[in-house]
């Protein structure tokens, strides 16, 4: 059984769990969740101590550790299962906020991969993708042999089926969603992930009742409409967590 980890960000946090089954799976509780969820204190205490480290890095800019007040990361992670060992896949990293933080954590045991849109929309995108990857070659010691994903947004793929231990998304959903491509995009994490892998979503959650439209671009999501696209895709819920409300 593979499992969905979903976090809502700005307001709700997650955690489910893909099967291939074409019946609809039930809801799992907390304490149902595999072992692996929940690591012997001393590998915690480890982990603790090393995500301490990387968050006062000095290659985080102030800039960016001031959003951790925010984003929560050191929880975000712990309640996603991410460990040293994990093989993880972060979907559109963007500038790379969170990669600063899960390749330095991953490097030495596991692996970060990197996945983005590789026919990008905009010479914007184009030059930030270049400039991410630049940034993560330059610095190896930093962030060890980290690997690159392109994936075409409508048929989507990450290279890596059935090899990932999670993949992580932080605020993309809502522009899947605009783009129509959400569905595809579920899909292809359940296809990367191992048997009992964790996917873990972070997005902007909308008011109840908000009704918002199919295409809508305002940037937040209700929570169901998340959670559907993840159980039809073939993922089940295990947990929600409310880390990032605000």
């Amino acid at each position: 059984m593979k499992q969905l980890a979903f976090a809502l960000a700005a307001t709700l946090g997650l955690a489910a769990c893909a099967q291939k089954s074409e019946e609809p799976a039930a809801p799992v509780a907390a304490a149902d969740q595999p072992a692996e969820m929940t690591p012997p204190a001393a590998a915690v205490t480890a982990q603790d101590s090393l995500i301490d480290k990387i968050l006062a890095g000095s290659w985080r800019s102030d800039a960016n550790k001031a959003r951790d007040v925010y984003r929560h990361p050191k929880e975000t992670l712990a309640f996603f299962g991410v460990k040293p060992d994990s093989t993880v896949i972060e979907i559109a990293p963007g500038a790379g906020w969170y990669t600063e933080i899960l390749a330095p954590l991953v490097k030495d045991q596991g692996h970060y991969i990197a996945a983005f849109e590789g026919d990008a929309s905009s010479e914007y995108s184009k030059r930030n993708n270049e400039k991410f990857r630049a940034k993560l070659a330059e610095d190896s010691e930093r962030y060890g042999a980290a690997k690159f994903a392109e994936f075409e947004p409508k048929t989507p793929s990450l290279g890596v089926d059935g090899a990932a231990d999670v993949v992580l998304t932080f605020r993309n959903v809502h522009n899947w969603m605009g783009g129509g491509n959400a569905p595809a995009m579920f899909a292809a994490f359940n296809a990367a992930l191992k048997p009992g892998g964790i996917l873990g979503v972070v997005e902007h959650r909308a008011a109840p009742g908000a009704n918002l439209p199919a295409d809508d671009r305002s940037g937040y999501l209700d929570t169901e409409t998340v959670i559907k696209l993840a159980t039809d895709a073939g993922f089940q819920l295990v947990e929600r967590s409310e880390i990032n409300a605000n």
